[in-house]
């Protein structure tokens, strides 16, 4: 028996793989379980924006290619193909939500946000908001779950929009969407 030929991973063959996986939606990436071929120097920076060996991609068709086949395993992300899996470099959230749309008020608000890689999601209870707080400065990053373990920081102007439409509920300050309520901060912090 001869052993496999280690291949270093690249991003012209993972893209290829992912064209032929992508087709028809979403690909279904938590099913497959290719070996572990290595890391990419691919990264997605916290303002979204994608690179591969240090310059940024700048065809959003093969940035919202590779959005397809991302998957995070614990703390780590990997680009993942039916036949390869290599890791990547992810500075804080994947995506970035760049707007969104609101409907109804109260408890029956909707709010659905879209991504910079093109992804809408409704949020509710399978795709809650959450915001962390930085422990020096206080500064608050918001996040939407936009599909299986993958989130999206809510970009600045979305944030103050949300603030803006926000109300106290169980000693809280936050979100009505989807049924859920979703805490921002506690209603005696604000001033």
């Amino acid at each position: 028996m001869t052993a496999q030929k280690a291949v270093k991973p690249d991003a012209q063959s993972i893209a290829a793989s992912a064209r032929a996986a992508t087709k028809g939606g979403l690909p279904p990436v938590h099913l497959w379980n290719p070996p572990f071929c290595g890391d990419l120097d691919m990264r997605i920076a916290r303002d979204g924006t994608w690179f591969y060996l240090g310059t940024p991609i700048g065809r959003p068709e093969l940035v919202r290619l590779f959005s397809t086949i991302l998957r995070k395993d614990g703390d780590a992300y990997f680009l993942v193909t039916p036949v390869e899996k290599v890791g990547i470099t992810v500075d804080d959230a994947p995506f970035v939500a760049v707007d969104f749309e609101v409907s109804g008020e109260g408890e029956d608000q909707v709010l659905t946000f879209e991504t910079n890689v093109g992804d809408t999601v409704t949020a509710g209870p399978s795709a809650p908001i959450r915001v962390e707080r930085d422990a020096e400065t206080g500064e608050p990053s918001p996040y939407v779950l936009v599909r299986a373990n993958l989130e999206a920081l809510i970009d600045r102007k979305s944030f103050y929009r949300l603030v803006e439409i926000g109300t106290h509920h169980d000693g809280w300050f936050g979100l009505w969407s989807g049924g859920s309520f979703f805490p921002i901060i506690p209603s005696e912090d604000l001033p």
